[in-house]
């Protein structure tokens, strides 16, 4: 028990360590994109001294070292930021109300990408682990082609391309869904799941393939394995002894994949819901670089990062605990 802590708590320290060498590269990227936000929100009729007002109201006058400390250190307690655009526009129109600070500008949006993502991690995972079952019971079959030119067909199509195909036929051919995802606070459960239907249908296409691949490749090579044969001697069906007896076995790198894709639900939906026009972090973080908002893409950026890094950890300690051998050196 103290050597799996041991190696939880190392990993925790690696990760921290790695979103901390993350941040560094965030900010810097951030505020080495091209333009200038006051110059940007002043537009042709700015002058330098309007300019330079805007930039010493928002501290962006100040060293780039001294941002970034300041930046990280609000991060550490929980404070984000203000937004540049919301402190502009209420500098502008002399009032003090609305959710100016990045993180209730994030929250919301934080919450529907999140929901979007559990309503496809609902579809994908069992789906991709049935065919994964499947391919591996009728392997080399026509089913098992069909399975993976499918999957490998999907993954290799960009998602906004596979956005616009199911827009085609599920929205205007055939409308079963609608093709603009504009949910809102306080809509209804039902609601909210048929208009966020067809975005998490696009990633669930795109997530299947790995997690489906996985699952058969982990199979097979269980299926050589001595306890296996045994089972098959004692008149066991093929099905019984790949649930029963192969799958847990090869739950380790099915765990891992599955992991990964999940955090690509998080970090990789950008695309997409530009497409559908989903009020997610992904539209959010877009809208904010057009207008050259930094501490808001900042604020976006660090949390698909901080969501990647924790999902890979949680796959990696995930996996040492469901294989005793991981634990050990070799």
């Amino acid at each position: 028990m103290g050597s799996v802590l041991k190696i939880i708590l190392q990993r925790l320290a690696l990760g921290i360590l790695t979103l901390l060498i993350v941040s560094v590269v965030i900010f810097g990227a951030v505020n080495l994109l091209p333009g200038d936000f006051a110059e940007s929100i002043l537009g042709q009729g700015a002058t330098p001294e309007a300019v330079a007002s805007i930039r010493r109201d928002l501290g962006l006058d100040q060293p780039l070292i001294t941002r970034y400390f300041d930046w990280l250190g609000g991060v550490v307690q929980g404070d984000l930021g203000t937004s540049f655009a919301q402190a502009n526009f209420a500098s502008f129109t002399g009032t003090t109300s609305g959710a100016t600070t990045v993180a209730a500008q994030i929250a919301p949006r934080f919450a529907n990408t999140m929901f979007l993502a559990a309503v496809t991690a609902v579809i994908a995972v069992p789906f991709a682990i049935i065919l994964g079952v499947l391919a591996a019971l009728y392997r080399n079959s026509v089913f098992d082609r069909a399975a993976n030119i499918f999957t490998l067909t999907s993954i290799s199509s960009p998602e906004f391309f596979l956005a616009y195909i199911l827009i085609l036929f599920l929205a205007v051919l055939n409308p079963i869904f609608p093709s603009l995802s504009n949910i809102y606070s306080g809509m209804a459960f039902s609601e909210r799941l048929e208009k966020s239907m067809l975005p998490a249908l696009v990633l669930t296409l795109v997530v299947t393939a790995h997690m489906m691949r996985m699952t058969r490749a982990a199979i097979i090579n269980l299926l050589a394995s001595p306890y296996i044969e045994m089972a098959r001697l004692k008149g066991l069906s093929p099905m019984r002894v790949i649930v029963r007896h192969a799958l847990p076995n090869a739950l380790a790198p099915i765990i891992n994949v599955i992991a990964i894709n999940l955090a690509y639900l998080i970090t990789g939906v950008v695309v997409v819901e530009v497409v559908f026009v989903y009020p997610g972090i992904g539209q959010l973080f877009v809208d904010s670089v057009k207008i050259r908002d930094i501490p808001v893409v900042q604020a976006c950026c660090l949390i698909f990062a901080a969501a990647y890094i924790l999902l890979n950890l949680t796959a990696d300690i995930m996996s040492i605990l469901s294989n005793p051998r991981m634990r050990h050196p070799k």
